[in-house]
């Protein structure tokens, strides 16, 4: 007796599968990572290098395979774009960035890079939560109190940050385009420099994490007016943020999760999600929290759209201050 020609088919099919343990029409079963991932972030604990941590951990645990994590510092971050620009697209390469990545592609026309095509999205993590601090010496208690300070003193106003073009100096700036004040940059060589220079009342105000600022805060030593996040802080309630009073001020940039373009999307979108489910544990979210991370994790179709975003809202804003190298 003869088998009819579905059925013959039908066992064949079932048979391959049977065989190649999930292969069909020739296209190989997903099995990723089947080996150790490697994850480039900056300088060893600055806030990128603690969410690699955090996430990574977490990962290497769900996974069973090392997430190992690289430290480049230098160059504000561009050193470990660069190498994972160049690096094989198949999802064993990562690339944890701040806001340092889209002001870097905002200023510079001369990367090693392109950052707008030499990359594919995998998930935005969050923000690091930031808030305006103002000199006691000042006498003001609100972002409006201070900005009818600032404008009765036109071109007296100094601002402290780490640098000209560091996300303290541009976050310093988009306050005094949003508050419609004139006032003078003075840069340091790190966020710690600036911040002592608010608190012995040298400068006037400066936009610094609350991860470094929130013990001087909390003693009074300097006035917290807002935070420069979306919402409001956790870590200081009371303390409205800055779009409540000012708009215009808009969204800072954000730290995010990289994979070298042409990284295939289902892997991306596999990471991304668990990288969600890594960030909604209630150990790993209330750690960040406390740290001064706001979390909003995204898909990789969202992050792409927000990093494009983020560089176009640095690019407007340097060519307003005049900061292009």
């Amino acid at each position: 007796m003869r088998v009819k020609p579905t059925l013959a088919a039908g066992i064949l099919i079932a048979a391959g599968i049977a065989v190649t343990g999930g292969q069909v029409l020739g296209q190989p079963r997903q099995n990723y990572p089947s080996k150790p991932i490697r994850m480039l972030s900056g300088q060893a604990g600055s806030p990128s290098d603690i969410l690699a941590r955090s996430i990574g951990q977490k990962l290497t645990e769900s996974w069973g395979q090392p997430v190992v994590i690289e430290n480049r510092a230098g160059a504000a971050g561009m050193i470990a774009a660069a190498l994972t620009a160049k690096a094989p697209a198949d999802g064993y390469t990562l690339l944890l960035i701040s806001a340092q990545f889209a002001i870097g592609a905002a200023m510079h026309d001369n990367l090693p890079f392109d950052a707008r095509k030499d990359f594919a999205g995998i998930t935005q993590i969050g923000f690091s939560s930031s808030a305006l601090l103002v000199s006691p010496a000042t006498g003001v208690k609100s972002v409006k109190a201070f900005i009818a300070y600032a404008q009765a003193r036109p071109g007296q106003i100094l601002f402290s940050s780490g640098g000209a073009g560091s996300s303290t100096h541009l976050a310093a700036e988009r306050f005094r385009f949003a508050a419609g004040i004139k006032a003078q940059h003075v840069g340091f060589k790190g966020t710690p420099e600036a911040l002592i220079e608010v608190l012995a009342g040298r400068v006037h105000y400066c936009i610094v994490g609350l991860g470094s600022a929130l013990p001087v805060i909390r003693d009074g030593k300097v006035l917290a007016l807002a935070v420069s996040t979306p919402q409001r802080s956790p870590l200081l309630p009371d303390v409205p943020a800055l779009q409540e009073v000012l708009p215009s001020f808009g969204r800072e940039g954000s730290h995010s999760l990289l994979a070298p373009a042409g990284t295939p999307i289902a892997i991306r979108r596999q990471i991304s999600q668990e990288v969600g489910r890594i960030l909604a544990l209630p150990e790993v979210r209330d750690r960040l929290l406390a740290l001064g991370f706001n979390l909003e994790p995204t898909t990789p179709e969202e992050h792409e759209r927000i990093l494009r975003e983020q560089i176009d809202s640095f690019s407007k804003l340097i060519r307003q201050i005049g900061l292009k190298s």
